[in-house]
């Protein structure tokens, strides 16, 4: 008799926090696929990028948040989440990491800051091939339809398939009705920055504070950049890599030599 192939084992994690509806709805789209396991901060941990907690010690215990599916909440970071799933909960590698849905955009350079990507990034960086979704809605009411009728599409797809150990995609999805999305579009992530500033105020005790606020600005304009499949309603899907290496600038400095 033939082995009974073995459930593959989905490793879900945010960075909006375990009570978070993206989340939920993440688990919801892909409990189907194979064995979720839940790993997700205690609390909102946006714009923690790859921070690991070193001063102080984590803590974790067992959460009843989604039905049978077993869920764990820490105190650390999203990338802390990770490290724990593999080293104190799965004791393995899954299959494949899912980070999400956040809360609002990741898009362009949104993805140096976001929790939810570095979340995604540290499993790769581990070999499991990773996913890192965002709806383009803050709103706790956020409708979450069609993000996941596209998650579950690319999830199956991916499970179905041979993934690179170091698979690392970053996929945001606009806020339409599921009718309107075009599709999902291989795009590149768009040349884009904040210009921010900080809004200065004073408290009750005449100290003064700051608030960061900035605008985003797109300096690409480009129609095979992430920025662009969004305003058009495509699902934007980046390839992203964990190597920094600026390989035509380092070809450059070898080639002109002045560092002998």
């Amino acid at each position: 008799m033939a082995k009974k192939k073995e459930k593959p084992i989905i490793l879900i994690t945010n960075d909006d926090g375990i009570t978070a509806p993206g989340i939920r709805n993440l688990v919801d789209a892909v409990k189907h696929l194979g064995k979720v396991v839940v790993v997700a901060p205690d609390k909102p941990q946006s714009g923690m990028g790859h921070a690991i907690t070193i001063g102080q010690p984590l803590r974790m215990h067992k959460v009843d948040l989604f039905g049978e599916t077993e869920a764990w909440q820490t105190t650390g970071t999203p990338v802390d989440c990770v490290k724990l799933a593999v080293d104190k909960i799965l004791h393995r590698k899954p299959d494949i990491c899912l980070s999400g849905i956040n809360h609002g955009a990741n898009h362009s350079i949104n993805v140096i800051y976001s929790g939810t990507m570095s979340a995604a990034m540290e499993a790769a960086i581990e070999s499991i091939p990773s996913i890192g979704f965002s709806l383009l809605d803050y709103s706790v009411e956020a409708d979450f339809t069609a993000s996941k009728f596209y998650i579950e599409k690319i999830v199956r797809t991916l499970l179905a398939g041979k993934m690179d150990k170091h698979l690392l995609l970053n996929v945001n999805i606009p806020a339409v009705p599921l009718q309107l999305i075009n599709g999902i579009k291989i795009c590149k992530q768009a040349y884009a920055k904040y210009k921010e500033e900080f809004s200065e105020r004073t408290d009750p005790h005449g100290k003064n504070y700051y608030w960061l606020t900035g605008e985003f600005i797109n300096f690409d304009k480009g129609k095979d950049t992430d920025v662009w499949a969004l305003k058009n309603n495509y699902i934007s899907m980046v390839p992203v890599q964990f190597d920094l290496t600026d390989y035509t600038l380092k070809k450059q400095l070898e080639k002109k030599n002045l560092f002998k």
